[in-house]
């Protein structure tokens, strides 16, 4: 659910009453000239924006900013400048940072009221404005009493834009919150404490999130995963109190759809390493282990909003990862929908064969591209850094989809090799395959493992989220704690499939 009002205004900026006045500039070639709107805001301040801009050496140089208090010479208490950087190199993750940031900026100064000034240059990118006011408002107190309840929130944002807003303006900003809100959905379901989300509430609020949204949900208990031969689930699953889940959510537009897409996200809800047990240090982010299932849930929200011509398969194979006496070892041998035996050699590698099972179960719907998403490896986080994921794709046409729709979402992801050369380190002695290779290209080797259960599908996508699913501080549009990262890319690639 969206947590602003926002509107739109066709108006003078200097002439909108809100607390905070947040301006977008870009970069001139002109020393302070920033084009008529802030002229005439600075010379209702009698100079004063044209005397920060000298101090702090303004140039609309993105990433910077300047604020100047109005004193009650305009309708704003204060006004703020965001550079935007050149006009030329203006990128969808510039114009939802600068909305992102100025929500942020403006809820942690305490206002209610928050009117943001657009360039001409973004007169079309009201999606992206949307989403990154909604994104950037975001924060988790749920868990929070008496003194450390807030005691104020952004309430309401007015976009003015430099032309008059179109019906079809007001209707992709007003598509771009809603986006912006389920992203926020997802990011609320990973900063839940591990006793709060575990595979059994998290398949409840599948179900009421397809029910209230016209899609359709199936959940398979524990019985019906060891059933249906997901031995690999079971393995994992089978030495917590929480037994685990299997969610399969379906987006069906009304018309024939131009494509089958299936999307997977790995749900390990808490992750403790099982007996291969994890150092205590960082252990209680490891409920940020469920972020690509949490992706899903924010991924069929925003579709019920945007409306594909494309049929979409949500997948989430749900597990705690715990050192219980019924808990798998390293040495088991098991088995998997897929047929192929597994030899185990590290239950803290324990996501892979989630998705394993996941995988042979999403490749019998016969999709045209099959993806799968997961906080997969430390490896991932070594070779990339906290801020970027990788992805891995089987051919050069699914490689190439994936990398336009990661550009168009702005979102920070790098293509990394399956190497061949490699993929003697997941044969094991004793099985079909072996769950986990070398410490060395641990990320790749854990796609490779990955890619055994795929059998005959044309194109697959994998995608480690390792590093940027779980936030150590906020920056750009995401927060600290969970972010959400992948959504944006997940709903452009879908478009994408739609055209």
């Amino acid at each position: 659910m969206a947590s602003l009002k926002i509107q739109s205004k066709h108006a003078a900026p200097n002439e909108v009453s809100a607390d905070v006045l947040a301006v977008g500039v870009v970069a001139s070639g002109k020393k302070g000239d920033f084009g008529p709107a802030v002229a005439a805001l600075d010379a209702a301040l009698d100079g004063a924006i044209a005397k920060a801009i000298a101090k702090e050496e303004f140039t609309g140089k993105r990433g910077q900013s300047v604020e100047v208090q109005t004193l009650g010479r305009l309708e704003a208490d204060s006004v703020v400048l965001y550079g935007l950087g050149d006009v030329e190199s203006l990128k969808v993750d510039a114009i939802r940072t600068f909305a992102a940031k100025a929500a942020r900026s403006a809820q942690a100064n305490k206002a209610s009221a928050l009117a943001i000034a657009l360039p001409e240059c973004l007169d079309k990118a009201s999606r992206t404005i949307g989403e990154g006011l909604e994104l950037g408002v975001y924060r988790f107190t749920k868990y929070f009493t008496g003194d450390r309840q807030p005691k104020t929130a952004l309430e309401k944002v007015i976009v003015i834009p430099a032309s008059k807003p179109s019906a079809e303006w007001k209707k992709q900003l007003e598509l771009g919150q809603k986006i912006g809100a389920a992203i926020n959905h997802t990011r609320e379901l990973g900063n839940e404490p591990p006793n709060v989300l575990f595979p059994e509430s998290y398949a409840d609020i599948a179900v009421k999130l397809c029910k209230e949204n016209g899609l359709d949900c199936k959940v398979l208990d524990f019985k019906e995963i060891q059933r249906r031969g997901m031995k690999l689930i079971q393995a994992v699953g089978q030495g917590s109190a929480h037994e685990p889940r299997f969610v399969h959510m379906t987006y069906s537009p009304e018309k024939k759809a131009k494509k089958k897409i299936v999307i997977i996200g790995k749900g390990i809800t808490f992750d403790s390493g099982g007996i291969s047990i994890k150092p205590a240090p960082g252990m209680g982010d490891m409920k940020s282990d469920m972020s690509g299932a949490g992706n899903l849930i924010g991924l069929m929200e925003a579709l019920a909003a945007l409306e594909p011509e494309v049929e979409v398969h949500a997948i989430a194979p749900l597990a705690e990862n715990m050192p219980d006496a019924k808990a798998y070892r390293p040495g088991d041998i098991w088995g998997s929908l897929d047929g192929k035996t597994v030899e185990i050699v590290n239950t803290d590698a324990e996501g892979r064969l989630l998705l394993a099972d996941a995988l042979a179960y999403g490749r019998a719907l016969n999709p045209d591209l099959l993806i799968d998403n997961a906080t997969l490896t430390g490896a991932c986080l070594v070779a990339l850094g906290a801020n970027c994921s990788a992805f891995y794709a089987n051919t050069e046409e699914a490689g190439a989809a994936f990398q336009k729709a990661v550009d168009a979402a702005g979102e920070n992801m790098w293509r990394m090799p399956l190497l061949e050369d490699l993929r003697d380190q997941v044969k094991s002695d004793v099985a079909d395959v072996k769950q986990a290779g070398d410490r060395m290209g641990g990320s790749i080797t854990a796609a490779l493992f990955l890619r055994e259960f795929i059998g005959d599908q044309k194109h697959w996508i994998h995608v480690d989220i390792a590093g940027p699913a779980f936030a150590d501080k906020a920056a750009g549009w995401s927060p600290k704690g969970a972010t959400g990262h992948g959504i944006l890319t997940f709903l452009a690639l879908i478009e994408q499939a739609a055209d």
